[in-house]
């Protein structure tokens, strides 16, 4: 049976390869203590295990030779010491038949099993690549890379969200993250994004930009019956580069807050006033709109709390600022690719929540 093999690293599938032989071990070893000891010791639990151990390691084909090995085994011995005619060798052959049996049957269950996770893999990776397009490579003087990776042992959709879009007013992008998982969480996302899309290129400020959005989830979520509107809503980051090159503008809606890296180093930009999520109620003061220098040369690097909360095996949680700082980068693509092996290296195994990362680097 295959077991996601193919989202193993090469170092796991070795150790996979390894392990699978276990149930041949097993198998091998306890004939010979049966064939070199005295008749009344009995390897007969190895012959029961080996069949069971190879149901969730190994093929529909591996299981059955393993249990028809198990069967042979305990029957050779069985013969070699005369009591494969008497009741109790009887018994005991039938009960290992029993097992390879039993093992065939839970071979077949992990199977289906596996099949359905696929599937369900399958379709949350096309929704997440049809909510979530590539954004361009150049926009302008602007180069531009995402990337969005699930969490390893999360086999829901989740609700991280961007987008980059030029507009007559500069080169505007989102970074979001909506509260929960599954299909409610894609429903906002897609509900931000087209809100996003449209005001984009209409609104001549980004305030504007993100009221707009906070208006159309607020609505969607009054359109739903029986929907508590505080129980769905976006953490999002607002950025423009306006095309007169007057600096980079950000509004921050709850989010983490994105990072600048530059050749002096990174530096977290943090905002000057906190703004509550989009869709947790309309705001009458407009939103605080940062201005940050953002010379040629800079970097804009936003994510979601998938990165800033991985942790370590002590517990530590992952402090991009600290560990990019003086990291070598030829472009945006590279930086990502650095930060997420960077990430992969301080949990050493699995996270508990997708990371979305887009960076737009001005050239």
């Amino acid at each position: 049976m295959a077991s996601g093999g193919e989202d193993l690293t090469d170092e796991g599938r070795d150790v996979l390869r390894y392990v699978r032989l276990l149930p041949v071990v097993l198998l091998v070893g306890g004939f010979l203590v049966d064939y070199l000891t005295p008749a009344q010791f009995s390897a007969t639990a190895f012959y029961s295990v080996a069949p069971m151990l190879a149901a969730p390691l190994m093929s529909l084909t591996g299981t059955v030779l393993v249990g028809v090995g198990a069967i042979a085994a305990d029957a050779g011995i069985l013969a070699h010491f005369g009591y494969i005619g008497g009741p109790g060798g009887i018994s005991e052959l039938l009960s290992i038949c029993a097992v390879a049996a039993v093992a065939v049957f839970i071979n077949r269950l992990l199977h289906v099993r596996e099949v359905r996770l696929r599937s369900a893999r399958g379709v949350a990776a096309a929704v997440q690549r049809a909510v979530l397009p590539v954004p361009p490579r150049h926009v302008g003087p602007y180069r531009i890379a995402a990337r969005y990776e699930t969490a390893e042992a999360e086999a829901e959709i989740g609700g991280d969200l961007y987008a980059v879009q030029d507009t007559p007013h500069g080169l505007r992008c989102i970074m979001g993250d909506v509260r929960g998982k599954g299909m409610a969480a894609v429903e906002a996302a897609t509900v931000v994004l087209g809100a996003f899309r449209m005001a984009a290129d209409e609104e001549p400020t980004l305030a504007g930009v993100a009221a707009r959005m906070d208006r159309a989830l607020w609505r969607e979520a009054e359109r739903r019956e029986g929907m508590d509107r505080l129980e769905w809503f976006v953490t999002a980051v607002l950025a423009e580069f306006p095309a007169d090159g007057t600096g980079l503008r950000l509004v921050n809606r709850g989010h983490p807050s994105p990072l600048v890296l530059h050749r002096g180093g990174v530096r977290s930009a943090e905002p000057a006033g906190h703004d509550l999520p989009l869709g947790m109620g309309l705001c009458e003061a407009a939103d605080h709109v940062d201005t940050v220098a953002f010379p040629p040369g800079s970097t804009l690097l936003m994510h979601t709390d998938g990165v800033t909360e991985a942790r370590d095996a002590d517990g530590a949680f992952y402090d991009p600022v600290t560990r990019l700082d003086g990291v070598p980068f030829a472009g945006p693509a590279e930086l990502l690719d650095a930060l997420l092996d960077d990430v992969h290296a301080h949990t050493g195994g699995p996270r508990s929540d997708d990371m979305a990362l887009l960076a737009v680097c001005h050239l």
